[in-house]
């Protein structure tokens, strides 16, 4: 895709738009998403989703999308954090002492002030759209490993996804607290269920070989397409293998639903 950097909403939009005519992949990549990355995120996210008709699903998609980034970005600071105070991320005992640390710095301005050392760092946040008339994929990609005590958080999120209702219980219980609690992927989970969207359809995985964590939007745009999910449980069935055994036959990444 072409540069985007340095234009205006008004410049990127035929930028995109003549991007989307070629069926070109379109990729962001940012260290922190300021303003400017949020408009850019949002014209490419609603043009995809106007040129197949589907102007219903532009808010549930950006946000979560959003949502996802700034994830992506949190898990960023936490290493750059414990980087520049000298603690191990793998160490318990110095993991609990850093995350002190870093829940002080979860707010947006205290975020903004690292990006020079995300630069530093090498530490970037990635987003990949991957669309047919079908199916919109986007892909939420930093280039950090999970820990162990952030799998088992982030199980815990997923199952909370599925204990609240509607976004107004999830607000009603934790208020202003989102920001701090960490409660990103649970909002994203409720948003799809929302929008009719099964939940196993947002994935989030950990690379220790390429050290990198994705997370994944599986939206549907037609009623005809197959999830990857389906397509799983039905090559699943055809293999006679167990679900544990096909999944590590088919896929070699952690992935939590």
């Amino acid at each position: 895709m072409p540069i985007l950097a340095n234009k205006t909403p008004d410049e990127l939009e035929p930028i995109i738009l003549n991007a989307l005519d070629k069926g070109q992949i379109l990729s962001v990549q940012t260290y922190y998403l300021s303003d400017y990355g949020e408009k850019v995120l949002n014209l490419v996210t609603s043009a995809i989703l106007k040129k197949y008709g589907r102007e219903d699903l532009i808010d549930v998609v950006y946000t979560s999308a959003k949502e996802l980034v700034i994830n992506a970005t949190k898990s960023n600071l936490k290493r750059v954090l414990f980087a520049r105070i000298g603690l191990d991320l793998f160490n318990p005992e110095n993991y609990e002492q850093g995350m002190k640390h870093f829940k002080e710095e979860l707010k947006e301005e205290n975020i903004r002030k690292y990006k020079s050392l995300f630069r530093e760092f090498k530490f970037t946040v990635t987003i990949t759209f991957y669309y047919s008339p079908d199916v919109l994929n986007i892909k939420i990609k930093n280039n950090t490993q999970l820990i162990p005590q952030e799998e088992e958080r982030i199980r815990q999120k997923f199952a909370q996804a599925v204990s609240y209702a509607n976004l107004f219980d999830f607000y009603l219980e934790h208020g202003d607290d989102t920001e701090g609690a960490g409660m990103g992927l649970t909002l994203v989970g409720i948003l799809l269920n929302q929008s009719g969207i099964d939940k196993h359809q947002f994935t989030l995985y950990s690379s220790p070989h390429y050290n990198e964590t994705t997370a994944r939007l599986e939206i549907p745009l037609s009623q005809e397409y197959t999830s990857r999910r389906e397509r799983f449980e039905k090559e699943r069935e055809s293999s006679g293998l167990s679900r544990e055994e096909f999944r590590k036959h088919f896929d070699s990444k952690k992935e939590f639903h």
